[in-house]
């Protein structure tokens, strides 16, 4: 499947997509935790970044390789789009091109799209957050594009430094997005899971004062590295 990535004049009608359920869960335990728990791959450039705090999604891809300031393909995508999924749009070359406002946040949202993930530029992002429809992109820019060149619907392309399939699930908080691919979702949740319900005990733990020196088994490792515990500078 990776030979059609950046094929232009294409839409694919057929998409496979993981359980809703175990989508819906992956939501639950966050970017820092997925990326961690699937071996810590996935995870987009930090340029990616939210234009709202405290919104947390999951979704399944569909993918829109758009030409650079040219919109076009978005109108051509939400067709094919399905409650509970996620718009992911990258540019063939780079663009910082407001691709995206609050026109095509009104026709997502009929069609029940998560949230956008784009490696390029949105405007309108006042009245996104307004509307409650989440966004993480690359750059925010008035400046807008044209609807000229085609692109295509639903072939892998690259966004945020991350290789996206059509139907991977796609999950984005405050600290980034992260891609698990749809036919991993049901390890990976398990993965997650478990490292959540460690994480939580963890806690547990160090709210009660033991130390991360002990909990991590850390001071023999410290100690053969060289560390060493003075009373004070004198003793040097």
């Amino acid at each position: 499947m990776s030979e059609h990535i950046g094929k232009t004049g294409i839409v694919v009608r057929n998409v496979a997509r993981a359980d809703v359920a175990l989508v819906d869960e992956l939501q639950r335990y966050g970017v820092a935790t997925i990326h961690e728990a699937q071996g810590r791959k996935g995870l987009m450039s930090p340029a990616i970044r939210p234009i709202q705090q405290g919104t947390a999604i999951s979704g399944s891809a569909i993918t829109v390789l758009v030409a650079p300031g040219d919109n076009w393909m978005f109108h051509v995508a939400v067709e094919q789009c399905r409650p509970g999924d996620i718009l992911v749009v990258a540019p063939s070359s780079p663009c910082t091109d407001g691709y995206f406002g609050d026109l095509l946040a009104t026709s997502l949202k009929a069609r029940g799209v998560r949230a956008l993930v784009i490696d390029a530029g949105v405007r309108d992002t006042l009245t996104l957050r307004g509307m409650g429809f989440p966004v993480w992109s690359q750059a925010v820019s008035a400046q807008g594009t044209i609807k000229e060149t085609l692109g295509s619907v639903n072939v892998p392309l690259v966004c945020g430094g991350q290789l996206v399939y059509p139907g991977d699930v796609v999950v984005a908080d405050d600290d980034g997005v992260v891609i698990v691919r749809r036919a991993e979702v049901p390890q990976v949740v398990e993965a997650s899971r478990a490292r959540a319900d460690l994480e939580e005990q963890k806690a547990v733990r160090l709210a009660n004062g033991e130390l991360g020196l002990d909990i991590y088994n850390m001071r023999g490792r410290l100690a053969q590295k060289g560390l060493r515990y003075i009373n004070s500078l004198d003793d040097l």
